[in-house]
């Protein structure tokens, strides 16, 4: 019955927003702003109401069917325009190149690359690794006009405060005998696949577990510290680069999110985010940003000095302890001291010792074990794991040195490109906005050399989809019935006019069509 009445309630709400973003594809992005942070909260919340299995995974698949909507609109307005909606760089080449390589290892055989994963976990890599190249390919396709830019950053910028404040009440709210009894374990382990050790059942990084204690970390809807933390890191970066803090609201919003990212105990991210800002500095040439990657430094360093002090306890309950202490005998013993702050402490260690081998299995296994061996899905599928601590090690292991490779390469040409159109743009909104989008996608690629920061689809879908927006100068872009911008809406008054040549006819006519929807940006 629960999973009747949802789908009956869902199906008519995707059908509008299927036609919506089909009509404007840029809308697309909104939704995946906003809904994506929301979207495990909301999965985990039908779960415990009832809507399981079939109906469950439909509801989950909102996200991909947006794409294909946006994705099919452009492909659409191509076709009829008989060209393509950009012209194509270096860059775009590489994305392709590394995309049909990723096809590729789907389709070979398993057993000759010595792989194990089956169908599922094959198709679940698949979609994960083209999900950036999507988002990447709608960005260029559809470019973001100045007005949509301001926008867009105060929607991640509100996205990121809403995320943070709610993150905040939970952590000193709610206790895990609330997570537990919500049956939030029950819809990792029963409809995800993940079988987790943390506090309750929740994920292991639910809580931070030292000598002194455990304690809460800010989870959010998410319900995720590390997926929180990136969003939080990213909004932090678009807030510098474009949203004027001269205004009181701004500097609320971004206090707010600064306060959840603190509260995830995210070491890496305040790392990456340092980082982050040295690169805004040099794609916006001013000396202001490594003052702001110092202090993220000191203060990051300031909090976790304190965190076990300041934050809320939890427990595990009497029957997890066996566990905790047999992994405690196997690991090693708790850090002692402040933990938070030693390169001992059980979860660094970790990372560091799996980082070493998984790169090691990669130069001894060049030619890479073939999709779905690695990461989050190996670990869904019941799949032998041969890398699960960096994004690096993980394409490396399933696509081999080529796929790694190529994907290093399409990385670093974006953001080279991303700080030239920075800098081209100066302190216009779009350069601005391609410097944020330079220290943001600068933090992920920091990030994904010890997590599977790309594998969060909010990173993969909102990230990409903005750099490829902003990663070639604007008067570079020809216009196409599903782009727009201040620098191309018709004046009150004035009919476009038809571009010269017979072979873009069609494309006058649509232009002239649909001038009358025109806005400020990408819309379709």
């Amino acid at each position: 019955m629960a999973s009747t009445l949802a789908l009956s309630l869902y199906l008519p709400l995707l059908a509008g927003a299927l036609a919506l973003v089909w009509r404007r594809p840029s809308f697309a992005l909104y939704a995946f702003v906003v809904g994506l942070a929301l979207h495990n909260a909301a999965m985990a919340a039908l779960y415990a109401a009832g809507v399981r299995g079939g109906a469950l995974s439909a509801i989950q698949a909102w996200k991909e069917l947006l794409l294909v909507a946006a994705a099919g609109s452009v492909a659409r307005a191509a076709w009829r325009a008989r060209r393509l909606p950009f012209r194509p760089r270096a860059v775009d080449l590489l994305a392709l190149a590394f995309a049909l390589v990723v096809v590729v290892y789907a389709l070979l055989p398993q057993r000759a690359l010595g792989g194990a994963a089956g169908t599922e976990a094959v198709l679940l890599s698949l979609r994960s690794a083209l999900l950036p190249v999507a988002a990447y390919g709608l960005g260029r396709a559809l470019g973001l006009g100045s007005a949509e830019l301001r926008r867009l950053s105060w929607t991640v910028l509100g996205t990121a405060a809403g995320l943070a404040a709610v993150g905040l009440v939970d952590q000193y709210a709610l206790s895990v005998e609330w997570w537990r009894d919500a049956q939030v374990p029950a819809y990792f382990r029963e409809e995800l696949g993940f079988v987790y050790h943390g506090p309750g059942g929740m994920p292991e990084n639910f809580a931070f577990n030292s000598a002194d204690g455990v304690f809460r970390r800010l989870i959010s809807t998410f319900v995720s510290p590390l997926a929180s933390a990136f969003l939080l890191g990213i909004a932090l970066l678009v807030t510098a680069a474009v949203v004027s803090l001269r205004r009181p609201h701004a500097v609320v919003l971004a206090t707010l999110a600064a306060a959840g990212l603190l509260f995830t105990l995210s070491r890496s991210t305040l790392i990456a985010l340092a980082a982050g800002f040295v690169v805004l500095a040099l794609a916006r040439r001013r000396a202001w940003p490594v003052g702001a990657a110092a202090a993220t430094l000191v203060v990051g360093v300031a909090f976790a000095s304190v965190f076990t002090s300041i934050a809320p306890r939890t427990h595990f309950f009497p029957a997890e302890l066996a566990y905790q202490e047999a992994q405690a005998r196997l690991r090693g013993g708790l850090p002692q001291g402040d933990g938070t702050l030693s390169l001992e402490e059980s979860s660094i260690r970790s990372h560091l010792t799996s980082l070493r081998a998984d790169a090691g299995d990669v130069l001894r296994h060049p030619q890479g074990y073939g999709l779905g061996n690695a990461g989050a899905v190996a670990r869904r599928t019941g799949t032998e794991l041969k890398a699960g601590e960096s994004n690096y090690t993980e394409l490396g292991a399933e696509t081999g040195v080529l796929g790694l490779g190529l994907f290093l390469a399409w990385s670093v040409l974006l953001l080279a490109g991303l700080i030239r159109t920075a800098r081209a743009g100066g302190d216009a909104v779009h350069g601005r906005a391609a410097a944020g989008l330079a220290a943001s996608l600068a933090t992920v690629l920091v990030l994904a050399v010890q997590t599977d920061a790309i594998g969060v689809p909010w990173v993969a879908l909102c990230v990409w989809w903005l750099a490829g927006a902003l990663v070639a100068v604007p008067p570079e872009r020809r216009s196409l019935p599903f782009e727009g911008g201040e620098r191309d809406r018709p004046r009150s008054g004035h009919r476009p006019r038809a571009p010269e040549g017979g072979g873009d006819r069609a494309l006058a006519r649509l232009l002239l069509r649909r001038a009358r929807f025109r806005g400020d940006a990408a819309l379709g």
